[in-house]
C-alpha cells in the first residue's frame, strides 16, 4: 500500500464513521474524486478547484469542458462532479413529486423555481395534473438557446392525453433574468390553450420562471 493509498483509507474511514460535517470543503472534493482519479493525489486538485472556482458550490456547476481545464482533471473527474449536484436535485425532485398537489400559482411556482435552479438556455416544461390538481408528470418539452426554445404543440397534446390530464400548465423560463411575458410568450400561451381546449383539457397557468422569480400569466388574467 503506498501512501497514497493510506490516506485515502483514512479519509474513507474517517467518513463512514461519521459524515461530511467534519471535513472542509476541499476535503469533501478530494474524497469525491478518489472515485475517478484511482492513482494520483487529489489534495492538490481539490484544492486547485477552489482556488478557480471560489466555492465548493460553485465547482459543483462548472461545465465540464472547463472543469477538464484544470491541471489533474480529466474527463471522468469531470462527469463525476458535474453528475452529483444534478443526481441530488433529480433525487429531492422525485421526493418532492410524490403526491404533489399545484392547485396554486404559488404551489406550482415554488415547484418550478426548483426545477429551473441549474438551467443556462431556455427550456420549456409541461405539468399534467388530474382534477385535484395533483402532479401527474413532469415533461421537458423543448430547449433553446438563452433566448429561444422550440415548443412541440402536438407533443404537448400527446403528453396531456396520455396521462390523463385533466389540466395542464406550461412553463418556460428567461435566462436574461426578467420574467416578464413576451409578445412570443402570449402568442404562444393562446396557441397550447387552443390546442387544449380541443381534447377538453384546460390550460391552467403559463409561468415563467427568471432569477429565483415567477409570474403566472394565470393570476395576470390572461387565461381568464
Amino acid at each position: 500500500m503506498g501512501v497514497h493509498d493510506g490516506h485515502r483509507e483514512k479519509m474513507r474511514q474517517r467518513f463512514q464513521q461519521g459524515n461530511l460535517d467534519a471535513f472542509a470543503d476541499h476535503e469533501a472534493l478530494e474524497l469525491l474524486l478518489y472515485y475517478a482519479i484511482p492513482r494520483q493525489d487529489t489534495n492538490p486538485i481539490a484544492h486547485e478547484l477552489m482556488e478557480r472556482y471560489g466555492s465548493l458550490s460553485a465547482v459543483l456547476s462548472a461545465p465540464v469542458e472547463d472543469l477538464e481545464r484544470v491541471r489533474g482533471v480529466g474527463e471522468r473527474a469531470a462527469v463525476l462532479l458535474h453528475l452529483v449536484p444534478q443526481l441530488c436535485k433529480k433525487a429531492r425532485l422525485a421526493d418532492v413529486s410524490q403526491d404533489l398537489v399545484l392547485n396554486s400559482s404559488e404551489s406550482a411556482g415554488a415547484y418550478l423555481l426548483e426545477r429551473f435552479s441549474d438551467e443556462k438556455n431556455e427550456v420549456i416544461y409541461q405539468l399534467c395534473l388530474d382534477r385535484k390538481g395533483k402532479l401527474l408528470s413532469c415533461k421537458r418539452l423543448g430547449e433553446g438557446g438563452v433566448s429561444s426554445a422550440n415548443l412541440n404543440i402536438r407533443k404537448l397534446v400527446e403528453n396531456a392525453l396520455l396521462t390523463g390530464a385533466s389540466a395542464v400548465i406550461l412553463s418556460h423560463n428567461h435566462p436574461s433574468g426578467v420574467a416578464l411575458p413576451s409578445p412570443e410568450d402570449y402568442s404562444t400561451t393562446a396557441r397550447v390553450k387552443a390546442a387544449l381546449t380541443t381534447i377538453g383539457i384546460q390550460l391552467a397557468d403559463h409561468i415563467i420562471v427568471a432569477d429565483g422569480d415567477f409570474v403566472s400569466m394565470a393570476d395576470s388574467g390572461y387565461l381568464t
